[in-house]
């Protein structure tokens, strides 16, 4: 059983890494570094390519990073001048091995492999069009339906720059892109900028593409900026260039879940710090949501910075309410069934301490189906918690997202079937408090400089809604 399956929380596509160096050395290793930084985003399959003078070599597999990629595999990549590498958790297609990433395809004109974070919001239109134009497809994700078209592309100019350009015209949704070509790596982020992209340059003057910056930090890389929104840059030989065609051409909608969840503490994202993000969320719910409370604790991890941020305004102690298992995988076995509660507890256990005869405030960054938020609550007051008042730092989810989180559906979110004071009975919470929307946007910042996608929160979309939506909706 996946962790996914009882830990109830919102998963992020996937995460993806590329590195140009104008000199041959062992550029996997930096890769499996950079992927193992980029773990959280994707925790199902993970894949490493490399181009040694026009020759790829690749290497993918189901499981974590550190599971994937023994020694002997990373030795068997060899010296190489690009290399791309790819964590996911699949929210279209299946998560078997044949969607793991990165695609690489072996083009008559030009080799390709390509990276891909996010989803496409009419991929099915795109790839009804290839497979009558004679394309047969391998995997059930988007990322393939971007490569096939491409690769069309490269028929129609053997320039890949034009065939990437001439691709993205015809791409709609979210994408990170990092496509490595013979000579070249292109990297490309939508025109709404839904997912995060950025490069640095390390002491040996290669290049590194990242979907977050500690990524970059991960292998000694200094972040030189993030890539725009409708963005192509090229690194190749002749140093790196840009092209803006599409850059301003529609609104700029960054998935404000990314400060609230899916990226790491340490991480910047368009020039603002994720850790403060969620300071500031904290302080927000403390000013909305005040509690007469001894303590006030987050749940690991994304919710410990907002826990802060709540105590700093509400003048209320912080604490370390729990202890999380740091050596829990992707999977584990549960002889004998064992209830939910015990799996629960394998990952998280409460600090008696901490919490016995407190009146408690728990920070948590959102409720999905509520049912990890109850089991929490439960461990709280089974370790003598007197009083549980819980704070979120999202608003309720209401409506699914199509730009690759795996909230594809209203039925499974308790907020679309219960009120707030209904969903605080069915966790068992003394109080609950959500984050108002009104704050979304000033999470990052005061300065208001940047666009954010709260679709989720909202259903208000910056795109046309996919005509077939489900995760599978490519499976036969």
């Amino acid at each position: 059983m996946k962790m996914a399956d009882f830990l109830d929380k919102v998963h992020e596509e996937c995460g993806v890494f590329g590195i140009y160096s104008n000199e041959r050395s062992f550029l996997a290793p930096k890769v499996y570094y950079g992927l193992y930084a980029l773990q959280h985003r994707g925790q199902e399959s993970c894949g490493i390519a490399v181009n040694d003078s026009g020759v790829f070599r690749y290497y993918k597999d189901t499981g974590l990073v550190s599971e994937v990629f023994t020694n002997d595999i990373i030795g068997s990549l060899g010296q190489s001048q690009m290399a791309v590498g790819h964590v996911r958790y699949g929210t279209t297609g299946s998560s078997d091995r044949a969607n793991a990433q990165p695609i690489v395809i072996n083009h008559n004109i030009n080799k390709m492999a390509t990276v891909h974070n996010g989803n496409l919001t009419n991929a099915v239109q795109l790839r009804e069009q290839l497979e009558k134009s004679g394309a047969i497809f391998q995997t059930t994700s988007d990322t393939e339906v971007i490569s096939f078209v491409v690769s069309h592309a490269l028929l129609e100019s053997e320039d890949s720059e034009k065939a990437v350009l001439s691709a993205l015209g015809k791409l709609d949704g979210a994408y990170s892109l990092i496509f490595m070509f013979r000579d070249k790596l292109v990297a490309a982020r939508d025109r709404h900028g839904y997912r995060p992209l950025c490069y640095g340059k390390c002491p040996d003057g290669s290049f590194v593409i990242a979907s977050e910056t500690c990524a970059l930090d991960a292998v000694d890389a200094s972040f030189v900026r993030d890539i725009l929104p409708g963005e192509m840059v090229v690194f190749d030989s002749d140093g790196v260039r840009s092209d803006k065609s599409f850059c301003f051409t529609a609104k700029e909608a960054m998935c404000i879940f990314e400060y609230i969840y899916f990226a790491r503490p340490d991480s910047k994202i368009d020039g603002y710090s994720v850790h403060n993000a969620r300071l500031r969320a904290g302080e927000f719910l403390a000013k909305e949501h005040p509690a007469d409370a001894d303590v006030v604790v987050g749940v690991p991890d994304s919710g410990i910075d907002a826990a802060i941020g709540y105590s700093r305004y509400s003048g209320i102690p912080y604490g370390i309410g729990f202890i999380k298992n740091k050596y829990i995988g992707r999977t584990f076995i549960s002889p004998g069934q064992k209830s939910r509660e015990d799996k629960v507890r394998i990952k998280l256990n409460p600090v008696f301490q901490t919490v016995s005869g407190k009146r408690v405030v728990l920070v948590d960054d959102s409720i999905v189906r509520g049912t990890t938020s109850a089991r929490i609550v439960k461990l709280l007051k089974d370790a003598g918690a007197l009083e549980v008042h819980v704070r979120i730092t999202a608003p309720p989810f209401m409506h699914p997202c199509y730009y690759g989180t795996d909230i594809d559906s209203r039925e499974n979110l308790i907020a679309c079937k219960h009120t707030v004071d209904e969903i605080r009975d069915i966790i068992g919470a003394d109080s609950l408090g959500f984050l108002n929307t009104g704050f979304l946007s000033r999470l990052p910042s005061d300065d208001m400089a940047h666009g954010y996608c709260t679709a989720c929160f909202t259903g208000v979309y910056d795109t046309d809604i996919p005509l077939v939506r489900g995760k599978d909706r490519f499976e036969s």
